[in-house]
């Protein structure tokens, strides 16, 4: 597994999508998983309830649901262990997820997309809303309480990981510069996972 690191609107989701069109990676970010939950199933209701306030959903909710969702993607053969290498965006993005996912993990990478002015991820994450119709991005208090959040909850998690997984790259890069730093860190892990897997 590769994750995707970094606190909201830094781009995780734009990376993910262009590295998950590679043949053999496959990107599963859990924020759209969050946003396709049936929201009148169960599992939806109690989701909502904590995302529409920029609160993080509970880790042993999201880890239900996020194994409830791989199953399905293997089930169906959209992604296939054997051969695809997994980039997670947006998971495990607490201690108590690392804890959680360690035995269904096996982290090679972490791409940290860090950010220098907030500011600009603000204004970015507004102007995304209205193209995207994202109603989680739209409001303001909602974006800056989901940074309080990473800052307290999740960031502490690169803690958890051995310094030598984990890559810095500027998020305020333009979209091709961050790809071409990410592609130059991984390339080569994901060359020697695959070496591994066909042997």
């Amino acid at each position: 597994t590769l994750l995707l690191f970094g606190p909201p609107g830094v781009g995780k989701g734009t990376q993910g999508q262009i590295l998950g069109a590679i043949p053999n990676l496959f990107h599963l970010a859990t924020g759209d998983m969050f946003r396709n939950l049936d929201k009148s199933s169960e599992i939806g209701i109690e989701c909502t309830k904590f995302s529409s306030k920029g609160k993080l959903v509970p880790d042993e909710l999201t880890i239900r649901l996020w194994q409830q969702h791989m199953n399905m993607l293997i089930k169906t053969k959209a992604y296939v262990p054997e051969t695809d290498v997994l980039i997670l965006d947006g998971l495990p993005r607490s201690i108590e997820q690392v804890k959680l996912t360690e035995n269904h993990l096996s982290v090679k990478k972490i791409i940290h997309l860090v950010c220098s002015d907030i500011e600009e991820v603000v204004g970015r994450m507004k102007k995304r809303a209205i193209e995207q119709n994202r109603a989680d991005d739209a409001d303001e208090k909602v974006i800056r309480k989901r940074f309080e959040v990473y800052e307290k909850e999740s960031h502490p998690i690169l803690k958890m990981f051995d310094p030598h997984l984990i890559s810095e790259i500027d998020c305020l890069e333009s979209p091709s510069e961050v790809l071409n730093s990410i592609l130059n860190e991984i390339i080569p892990i994901i060359t020697h996972i695959q070496n591994i897997k066909k042997s």
